[in-house]
């Protein structure tokens, strides 16, 4: 299965990196290539890793340049080592080097989140458990993010605001309670004509049967359960609804907190805490 990705929105982040970068022109390079001369040019690795982010690097070089070429040898998701090279890119050297930063930005924080989604992944990959991705992005880089957790193996969940209804504990509180959250939830979205999915965030186990007397809702969320917590809560569930944890979830826990039974973990680390991936763009002499 491919990620689907929004054409418009990626031309859209590449013409705005171009313009955050070049504006006016690259000077260094205006001043010192010739304008005609075409150079070949490597994508070297680093660091080991996943790569992610070459689909959309090629697009980069091809908005800077039609007529780039591009030779393929590492596909995204590909394992890989200090030393590899993941492609070669031949095309006009002015716009070889005003495309540089933006494919190689763009390229090491993608093939970062790849490289943390998977080790989250392994880690569980033996249990029915999916690693959810979630909101803490990058403001304007979401769809890159979400890109790379799914080029990672991990799965994306809701997009944003608009497309799945997710009650915390903020709106729990404004709402003057768990119950009247979610039937004022239900309320909207009858008059709406909606049918959104719903995840309701639960603090402790009297919100859990505050929840479970009402229901309405496709998922409920975890918070800080302590994995003993946690699989006392799934066992209460039993099936009735979708179970998710959530929280401060790290390597050291995820597996404790996997083994309890529940369906999904949602990790705010892999998009927002996670190293970039050291590449590095050579001309090739």
């Amino acid at each position: 299965m491919d990620f689907k990705y929004n054409q418009t929105e990626l031309d859209d982040f590449i013409k705005r990196g171009f313009h955050e970068d070049v504006r006016e022109g690259d000077h260094t390079s205006l001043a010192c290539i010739p304008s005609d001369k075409r150079d070949k040019a490597r994508l070297l690795v680093k660091d080991d890793g996943i790569l992610a982010g070459v689909e959309i690097a090629v697009q980069i070089f091809k908005y800077a340049d039609p007529t780039a070429e591009i030779e393929l040898l590492i596909k995204d998701g590909t394992p890989v080592k200090k030393g590899d090279i993941a492609f070669y890119v031949t095309c006009n050297a002015q716009a070889l080097l005003q495309a540089e930063r933006l494919a190689l930005n763009t390229m090491q924080r993608m093939s970062g989140i790849a490289t943390m989604t998977r080790e989250y992944v392994e880690v569980v990959k033996d249990l029915p458990v999916q690693i959810l991705d979630t909101r803490k992005t990058t403001p304007l880089f979401r769809m890159l993010q979400k890109w790379a957790v799914f080029i990672g193996g991990g799965t994306n969940y809701r997009w944003g605001l608009y497309d799945w209804i997710m009650i915390k504990d903020n709106h729990i509180d404004a709402a003057g309670g768990v119950i009247e959250a979610i039937e004022r939830v239900a309320a909207y979205q009858k008059s709406k004509g909606l049918n959104l999915n719903v995840t309701v965030e639960v603090r402790d186990l009297e919100e859990l049967h505050k929840v479970l007397s009402v229901g309405q809702v496709t998922r409920i969320m975890l918070d800080n359960f302590t994995a003993d917590l946690q699989r006392e809560a799934v066992k209460i569930i039993n099936k009735r609804f979708e179970v998710e944890a959530s929280g401060g979830i790290t390597m050291t826990t995820l597996r404790a907190k996997a083994e309890t039974g529940i369906d999904f973990i949602s990790i705010g680390a892999l998009t927002h805490s996670n190293p970039s991936l050291d590449l590095s763009l050579k001309i090739v002499k």
